[in-house]
Parts: C-alpha cells; sequence; structure tokens
C-alpha cells in the first residue's frame, strides 16, 4: 500500500466517469483498489465499472433513501480504522446528491476526507458552451413539478452569471417553455450525452433550442446553461471549425460535416454545402 493510504480511516471522494470510460483517472483506480470499502449509489452500476478496471473491492450502497443508516455504518468503519472510498453513479460525487452529508459528518467526527478530483458535467458542458466562463451560478437539479420550477426560474432570472442546472430529457422542452415565459428568450445551450458517442451541444436562443429538439425522442442525460439577461452565445466561425475537421486525416468528409453540425448547431446540409465549397478550395 502506498504512503498515501498508509494511514487508514479516510474517506476518498473519487470521480468517475460521465460516459467515456477513458476519463478514469490513475490515481482513481489506484484508489479503488487499495481501499477497504467502496461506497457507491447504485452498486450494479458501479460494480461494471470497477470490473472494467479490474477492480474487486467490497461494495455497499449509498443513496438518498438509505443515507441515514448507511451513513453511520461508513462512519463505523471510518472510525476503525477502514479507508472508503465514495463514488457516484457519474461524475464526481456531493454535487446534487446526498454524499455531502457523509462528508459533513466525517469532517464533524475527525476523520480526514480526500478528494480525488476528475470529471465534472457541470464544467465539462460550461467549458465547451461558448458562453462567459468568468463566472457561474450552478443551480442544481430544477423542481420536477411545474410550479415550483416556475418560482425556481423566477428566483434565477436576475442571475447576472451564467446558470448551470441539470433536466431530465423527457422534461427538457417543458421546461425551456417555462424558462422562455418566466425569464424570456434569452440565450442557452444544452449539452447532451457529454463524453459519449451521441454527444451534442445545441446552441441559440431558447426558441431556436426548442425548435431543434421539437418532434424528437430526447434521450440521455442533459445539462441545460442559461446565459444572463443580457448574455450571448459566443459567435462560431463554421468554416473555420470545418477546415480544422477536413485537415484531419483520420476523420472522413462525412464525419466532419456530421461533427461541424453537431458543434455549431447548424443544419446538416448548410454544413454540407459549406464543406464542399471549401474542399474545392482546399
Amino acid at each position: 500500500m502506498s504512503d498515501e493510504l498508509a494511514t487508514h480511516g479516510v474517506l476518498y471522494i473519487v470521480a468517475t466517469p460521465i460516459g467515456n470510460l477513458e476519463d478514469m483517472t490513475f490515481r482513481a483506480v489506484r484508489v479503488l483498489k487499495e481501499v477497504d470499502l467502496i461506497a457507491a449509489e447504485d452498486t450494479r452500476h458501479s460494480r461494471k465499472l470497477l470490473t472494467h478496471f479490474g477492480i474487486a473491492k467490497h461494495l455497499t450502497s449509498y443513496f438518498d433513501h438509505n443515507k441515514t443508516l448507511k451513513g453511520e455504518y461508513i462512519l463505523t468503519r471510518l472510525r476503525e480504522g477502514a479507508s472508503v472510498a465514495l463514488i457516484s453513479d457519474a461524475g464526481t460525487p456531493c454535487i446534487s446528491d446526498p454524499g455531502y452529508q457523509l462528508v459533513r459528518d466525517a469532517v464533524a467526527a475527525g476523520i480526514p476526507v480526500v478528494p480525488i478530483p476528475g470529471v465534472s458535467a457541470t464544467v465539462t458542458a460550461l467549458s465547451a458552451s461558448g458562453l462567459t466562463t468568468d463566472a457561474f451560478t450552478f443551480a442544481g437539479f430544477l423542481p420536477n413539478r411545474q410550479g415550483k420550477r416556475r418560482e425556481r426560474l423566477a428566483e434565477l432570472k436576475g442571475e447576472g452569471r451564467v446558470v448551470v442546472c441539470y433536466e431530465a430529457p423527457h422534461r427538457l422542452l417543458a421546461a425551456l417553455a417555462d424558462l422562455r415565459e418566466i425569464c424570456g428568450d434569452r440565450q442557452v445551450v444544452v449539452a447532451r450525452e457529454l463524453t459519449k458517442i451521441y454527444e451534442e451541444f445545441v446552441r441559440g436562443s431558447v426558441s431556436e433550442v426548442m425548435a431543434r429538439f421539437a418532434g424528437r425522442d430526447v434521450k440521455g442525460e442533459l445539462v441545460l446553461l442559461i446565459a444572463p439577461e443580457t448574455g450571448s452565445v459566443v459567435p462560431v466561425d463554421p468554416d473555420a471549425v470545418l477546415r480544422r475537421y477536413l485537415a484531419e486525416e483520420d476523420l472522413s468528409f462525412r464525419d466532419a460535416v456530421d461533427r461541424v453540425a453537431r458543434d455549431t448547431g447548424l443544419p446538416r446540409r448548410e454544413v454540407y454545402a459549406r464543406a464542399l465549397a471549401l474542399r474545392e478550395g482546399i
């Protein structure tokens, strides 16, 4: 065991991939192999991840409905000198999940808490959104019920920073409709299926984004980013993006067109026409 884990009774907060398993860090794999116990949001989901990386450790569940009982069990193990790793289904634990309560109780009990950083859907979406990143507000999940959701949006209406929140795919259009009514037709970005095969960024006004998703069976994990009332999406030069992708030897012409359409939000037929014109000059 490494020097870092020589002293037991440490709670590790371990980030895991949100889609692409290549985003797992070497340090995360090592820590998960060395701890005595792994507390997971969904043990069935996490076991697949651990199996992929050859990690054979005892798992215990820790989620919203058993956090009190399991929290006491985990704290007891920590007090006894065991090292414990907390992981969520994806991304960084304790962000919009009950893990923060375990951290709070561990800190109160004098138990060291060590973060093992990695992927966060919030920062991943923000970094490629095209919105200002000087400051932002994380609002977590918007309320399920329309009345509560509208109340929350009204609270966020005057926010001068980019607002980042999570939303379920089947509620996306309803949430966007409420957003337009409460906050106006401002600029937004919907980041879908981050780091996965069908990763997609849809940028534009609320009305434009609603039109893009209308009639679609929206699937996957979503991050919704809302620009301030006076904010706007940074303009994207589709020709510059096309030139970059067309110059990549491992990308076919079709793949380059598909990626630019995905990255810019432009209709594929328009991107295809631009690509043909550029190719004649390449």
